[in-house]
């Protein structure tokens, strides 16, 4: 991508820097805060657990800022899954109206989506520091302070386990023993704290299935209102003081609900719906399904029983709490066998079913039941934690069999759970496989969230650079990343990132550079920084330039110049140069390199053509329109033109980057050499056709001989010089322009101060007279360096005064007031003078100093191309100077055929490798009729005028002999 469409595209990608400027600036702060130093030589978090704190710090303030202003849409706006809820139960629809598509923007331009986002990131950055503390654990003496939580803290084991050890040592033993099921615990509490600090507010929850229960807001000690007034209302018009028999005569048809069918049941105890086989009231329903919801929700996001205690006592509630009471993880008392058997009992309740999946649900996670769990999953983490506490449950019956053999009497019964010994990645694989599509499993954070989990990151992340790799690449060639194709077989086996997820890329590239920190085994591979380098292409084009020798300086060093290379043409601002070129050599780069290597790239861009044969064609300079040969080529109007493309833009953007630099003047001039010869090459033939169409409607010249005069424009060799020659002369110089003194001079000027002076005064002028000659050296050695460079800018600036001269010539002529003849003329004459004197130096030793072969080379076939077409322009324009301004002008004519034909000059050479002689010697034939005539008519007027350097034209003066 070029400048140009840098520009098209800035604004979509800085609305989005805007929205998190912030956050992207802070995240690299935090980065540039990471030592830069050498990788330890062991895996180690200890330095990197900070960095990733920060970050969650910083996902945590922006969802603080932006529930501020989402907070209360969030929760007013039922989410897909608490609606499904609700339909599971009824058909009643919900008096709350439902938006699915409410994406209202907030005040700062941000959405609930954005605050949902944010959440997610949040979570993911607090599982990497959780998943890198059980990879790399820190020792004792070096506990990181800067995130602290009691949950996290692995017991430290070692009690001595027996027959009376209650459950909660026995638990902690086994967490301190058991390294996978630490893991799983640790990824047990992520993902409630998650579903805590995420998830939708409870009561929020309950509340839309209380529209069913008939009964307003807040589930007070009510009970089953509906069911048991209507037990009541039967019992008083039987009389019966006693429980209702449900195999009375006609208890169906009297005892019903108006709502429903199906048969009530008679009485109220808790398993009255297993004993009887029969429903509760409709409203009933709702009330039950809200009850066990909110249980659920509260063991799924990690409460205390204490608190779930609470909750269901106000309710007159309590009992359910109570049979939630027995749980491992939730009590500290009790004998074992107690629990065992508790378990199991669970484990019944959860597999014969209850009134609703959510009972089931509760009764399953306390017992281990996979399936039962499930069906209430609504996300993926839902799915993810039931398996991953079956998988511990199990593991924890497993453990205490082994290690308190005398309770296995009471726990051998079989296992509660299948598959329990399934490691993380066959769980992982399982829930890819069988999930529902609508749960999440799918989506790209979640699945960076499961290979955290199952330490797969490395696979991950290259696959990711491949398939972003392959994304870049599918329209159009990309220019910040290569794709082969041959690492990759198959359909994705997972969602494949691109271009445009700059969240994600920010969190990737963040979380990479994480782990090559901490784990010296994390290679830097070609796919991995693909993923790197998108983001510092984001970063480029949301203009974040200071941001980016930061990133690039963490790629391997060819990747580093070649992406930094790719940079640097889109950063046009001045002070945004400066400040990038310190970042650069603040963060050791190789600057050097990544000068020369943004020229090849963009050069290699643009394809020009390998037929050396017409690598260098004629520049168009002469108008061949007028069939009649017997006439001087006029110069056409605008044959450089002004059109050029993004990648010539980014030429002369990417060389003026060595303005910035002190010294390096013979690669400085080495590179505008290359750029020089680049631009008078002929353009690829694909640039061809549209440049011709362009020539044909715009009337203009070739795009490479504009981009060119750009060039000797805005980075011309004086610009150079005198910001370069402090360094290697003492003062800033144009040494172009500057006159050396001569050693001649040098010694005169010694002798009379020598003679002048004391002592003192002579030992200091030596030494000025030394420095000057040094300075002089200097000189002479950075314009030998410079030779072809200057060549070129002077032939550039020659044909852009032919190009001007043009444009005078043809306002001169056409301008219809005679009243301003005399001042067009002396347009004209200042325009000619400036042709006159650009000229000069392509027709003395122009290019006699390549630097090496493929220079040679290309210097001649530029030689052949222009030199030609140049000098006849030139004629051409002494030709109408002398007609238009001074018939001496003329006689430049005649000089300029002596020069080409001097024994000295290799024009005559050029010209014959061109095969243009015959145009030439026709063109001054042509002059030296026009000397001819306008010396006769010079004779008829008996004015002799001014001559030239004394020069006269009267040797045109021809006389027959005998003529008076």
């Amino acid at each position: 991508m070029t400048v140009a469409d840098v520009q098209s595209a800035i604004h979509p990608l800085q609305k989005s820097a805007d929205r998190v400027g912030d956050q992207v600036e802070q995240f690299a702060k935090s980065l540039d805060r990471l030592s830069t130093g050498k990788h330890k030589p062991t895996a180690s978090c200890q330095s990197v657990i900070p960095l990733v704190s920060d970050y969650e710090r910083i996902a945590s303030h922006t969802v603080e800022r932006l529930k501020r202003i989402h907070g209360t849409e969030k929760q007013s706006k039922p989410s897909k899954s608490s609606r499904r809820r609700s339909r599971g139960s009824s058909e009643r629809s919900s008096p709350i109206p439902i938006h699915e598509d409410d994406d209202e923007v907030g005040i700062i331009g941000t959405t609930v989506k954005d605050l949902h986002q944010w959440e997610e990131e949040q979570q993911t950055w607090r599982l990497l520091s959780l998943m890198l503390r059980i990879e790399f654990p820190l020792h004792e003496g070096h506990q990181s302070t800067s995130w602290h939580d009691n949950r996290f803290e692995r017991p430290h084991g070692g009690n001595s386990l027996h027959r009376y050890s209650s459950e909660a040592e026995i638990w902690q033993e086994f967490l301190a023993q058991d390294d996978s099921a630490w893991e799983k615990h640790t990824v047990l509490q992520w993902l409630r704290m998650t579903a805590e600090s995420s998830g939708e507010d409870i009561e929020s929850i309950v509340e839309h299935l209380e529209t069913g229960s008939d009964r307003g807001v807040g589930l007070h000690p009510q009970g089953w209102l509906y069911s048991r007034e209507m037990i009541k209302n039967e019992k008083r018009l039987r009389s019966w003081p006693l429980s209702l028999d449900p195999n009375s005569p006609s208890i169906d048809t009297s005892l019903a609900d108006k709502d429903s069918s199906k048969k009530l049941v008679t009485q109220l105890d808790p398993d009255v719906f297993s004993r009887q086989a029969r429903e509760l009231a409709k409203a009933d329903v709702f009330f039950e399904r809200a009850i066990w919801l909110a249980c659920w929700e509260m063991l799924r996001r990690g409460r205390s029983w204490a608190s779930i205690r609470e909750w269901c006592q106000t309710r007159k509630e309590g009992w359910r709490a109570l049979s939630m009471h027995g749980d491992a993880r939730m009590v500290t008392h009790g004998t074992w066998k107690s629990r065992a058997l508790w378990r199991r009992t669970c484990a019944k309740a959860a597999k014969l079913g209850g009134i609703d999946e959510y009972e089931n649900a509760v009764f399953g996670f306390l017992s281990g039941d996979v399936s039962s769990v499930e069906k209430v999953a609504r996300k993926w983490d839902d799915l993810l934690f039931a398996h991953y506490n079956a998988s511990l449950v199990r593991t924890f019956d497993v453990f205490v069999e082994k290690r308190v053999s005398s309770r296995r009497s009471s726990s051998s019964q079989g296992p509660f759970v299948t598959d329990f010994d399934e490691s993380t990645q066959d769980i992982l694989r399982k829930m890819e496989n069988t999930a529902p599509a609508d749960i999440g499993v799918k989506d790209l954070m979640k699945t960076l969230q499961a290979t955290l989990i199952s330490k797969r990151f490395k696979t991950f992340i290259t696959e990711q650079g491949h398939r972003l790799a392959q994304s870049a690449n599918e329209t159009h060639r990309s220019k910040i990343m290569n794709y082969a194709g041959q690492n990759q077989k198959g359909p994705p086996t997972t969602p494949h990132l691109t271009l445009d997820d700059h969240s994600l890329l920010r969190i990737l590239t963040h979380i990479i550079l994480i782990f090559q920190e901490s784990d010296p085994a994390l290679p830097k591979s070609y796919a991995i920084e693909n993923i790197i380098v998108a983001y510092i292409d984001y970063l480029s084009k949301a203009g974040k330039q200071q941001l980016l020798p930061l990133y690039v300086s963490r790629l391997s060093p060819r990747r580093a110049v070649e992406c930094m290379a790719r940079q640097l043409p889109f950063i046009t601002d001045a002070r945004e140069r400066q400040t990038t070129m310190k970042l650069m050599q603040q963060y050791a780069m190789n600057v050097n390199a990544i000068l020369d290597v943004q020229l090849v790239l963009i050069m290699m861009d643009s394809q020009p053509t390998k037929d050396p044969a017409s690598e260098f064609p004629r520049p168009g300079i002469l108008d061949y329109s007028n069939k009649n040969s017997k006439i001087i080529r006029p110069v056409k109007k605008d044959f450089i033109g002004n059109d050029i493309t993004g990648d010539e833009q980014d030429l002369i953007n990417g060389f003026e980057w060595f303005l910035l630099l002190e010294g390096l003047w013979s690669e400085t001039m080495r590179s505008g050499t290359i750029l020089y010869r680049h631009f008078l090459r002929k353009v690829h033939p694909s640039y061809l056709v549209i440049l011709a169409l362009l020539m044909i409607f715009l009337e203009t010249g070739t795009g490479r001989l504009a981009a060119a005069k750009v060039l000797s424009k805005t980075v011309t060799f004086s610009m150079i010089s005198l910001g370069k020659t402090q360094k290697f002369l003492g003062r800033s110089t144009d040494i172009a322009t500057s006159e050396p003194q001569s050693e001649d001079e040098y010694d005169e000027s010694d002798h009379l101060r020598r003679s002048t002076r004391t002592r003192s005064q002579v030992i200091h002028q030596d030494r000025g007279s030394s420095t000057r000659r040094r300075r002089q050296i200097g000189r002479d050695l950075l314009l030998s360096q410079s030779t072809t460079f200057l060549d070129l800018e002077n032939l550039i600036v020659a044909l852009r005064a032919l190009e001007e001269w043009k444009d005078v010539e043809v306002q001169a002529v056409n301008h219809p007031n005679p009243r301003h003849a005399g001042a067009w003329k002396k347009k004209m004459r200042a325009a000619h003078d400036t042709v006159v004197a650009t000229m000069q130096p392509l027709l003395h030793g122009w290019l006699q100093s390549p630097r090496d072969d493929d220079e040679a080379r290309d210097i001649q076939a530029i030689k052949v191309g222009y030199l030609p077409e140049v000098i006849l322009a030139y004629n051409s324009v002494l030709n109408f100077g002398g007609h238009a301004l001074s018939r001496d002008i003329l006689l430049k004519c005649m000089d300029l055929a002596a020069t080409v034909a001097a024994k000295d000059s290799e024009l005559a050479e050029i010209f014959v490798a061109a095969g243009r002689m015959s145009e030439l010697v026709e063109s001054m034939a042509i002059a030296s009729k026009s000397i001819l005539r306008a010396e006769e008519i010079g004779q008829q007027s008996g004015k002799k005028g001014k001559r030239v350097n004394g020069e006269t034209m009267d040797i045109w003066s021809v006389k027959v002999a005998g003529e008076e």
